[in-house]
């Protein structure tokens, strides 16, 4: 450790984000990024990007995207903050709406930048368990606290919660900001957007990583009351004026306007997930019900760290968590048809 370092890098433990290995003819499907490519209205929108502007700064506020988001959910472009990828956004969201004197709840088993982001914004927190069956009960967050945040449907588990549990814990909990993280939620779980209007203290995170197929771009949005994205505003502001720059701003309304091809390759997704679920239990896997674009399996005779390696010498990464209470379990991105009956083919070589 070096001398130079600041004191609260020294009691930092960061995030470490899914591998990104470089193997010849990888099956990757640990990362859960979407199999099939952006747009091609993305595509020509950057190309269209890549001109003498460049040399120009982006729209500080990136108000084209904010527009964007606004008509596609019916809201009003002040109730959107825009941030380079929903991680950052998350950042800004932590130390501005929930640091404060009583702790922050979140699950126990969840995003794990979560804790990293309490650990650098010294927000105090506390975990609250997921039930036997790995599944969040809002009405376990009914209890004294300085902000909640969970991811809907949850990661790694995958599971959904209804909005009509959500919107109980928001009528219950109006004293503080309830956060619902919906990186996942376009795969099948039921957004709370149409909330926002309704409840001032509610956030709701989104990003184009995952099912707009732009992990590559970088760009995540919050959506809420406009007191709220004031607050986010003012973080962004004082941290990094232009978080996303001129291709990120062309590629993200391209994509949000396609809404043929978001609904078509969503679609495909969620086909094959059920395919993949059904030939998972087939050999011998519990799945969880899963609204996400990966599935969470444990095989019931085999351990999960060696499947995960003998996948691996197949050049087929799938992700592994060495946690308590999931260390048995695998989280499984769903990728094409065929990649998925690559998976399914090695398992089936393997557990005999």
């Amino acid at each position: 450790m070096s001398i130079y370092w600041s004191s609260v890098v020294h009691e930092l433990t960061p995030y470490v984000p899914g591998e990104q290995p470089k193997l010849p003819d990888l099956v990757k499907l640990n990362t859960n990024e979407n199999p099939y490519g952006p747009s091609p209205r993305v595509i020509e929108a950057l190309k269209r990007e890549a001109d003498d502007a460049l040399r120009l700064y982006p729209d500080p506020n990136a108000d084209l995207v904010k527009e964007a988001v606004a008509r596609h959910f019916e809201l009003m472009p002040n109730q959107v903050f825009v941030g380079n990828g929903s991680d950052e956004v998350l950042a800004h969201t932590f130390l501005a709406l929930l640091k404060h004197a009583a702790p922050l709840l979140f699950p126990d088993i969840t995003y794990s930048f979560y804790p990293v982001y309490c650990k650098l914004y010294d927000v105090p927190y506390e975990t609250v368990a997921l039930s036997e069956d790995l599944e969040i009960r809002p009405e376990d967050y009914l209890r004294p606290n300085g902000g909640i945040i969970f991811p809907n449907p949850n990661a790694p588990t995958g599971r959904a919660v209804f909005r009509g549990a959500i919107e109980e814990l928001l009528s219950r909990n109006d004293q503080s900001v309830v956060v619902i993280d919906e990186a996942y939620i376009d795969f099948g779980g039921e957004s709370v957007v149409p909330l926002v209007n309704r409840y001032p203290n509610l956030l709701v995170i989104q990003t184009l990583s995952k099912s707009r197929s732009l992990a590559g771009l970088r760009v995540g949005f919050a959506m809420g009351h406009a007191d709220l994205v004031e607050a986010l505003e003012r973080v962004k502001n004082s941290f990094n004026s232009y978080p996303l720059d001129r291709f990120a701003i062309a590629g993200a309304v391209a994509a949000i306007e396609d809404r043929d091809y978001f609904e078509r390759t969503r679609n495909a997704i969620i086909c094959t997930r059920e395919k993949l679920v059904q030939d998972l239990s087939g050999l011998g896997f519990e799945v969880l019900s899963s609204a996400a674009n990966f599935v969470f399996a444990r095989h019931r005779q085999r351990d999960a760290l060696e499947l995960a390696q003998q996948l691996r010498e197949q050049s087929i990464i799938v992700r592994h968590f060495r946690l308590p209470r999931i260390d048995q379990y695998l989280r499984i991105t769903v990728g094409t048809d065929d990649q998925c009956a690559v998976l399914v083919r090695a398992l089936t070589g393997i557990l005999r």
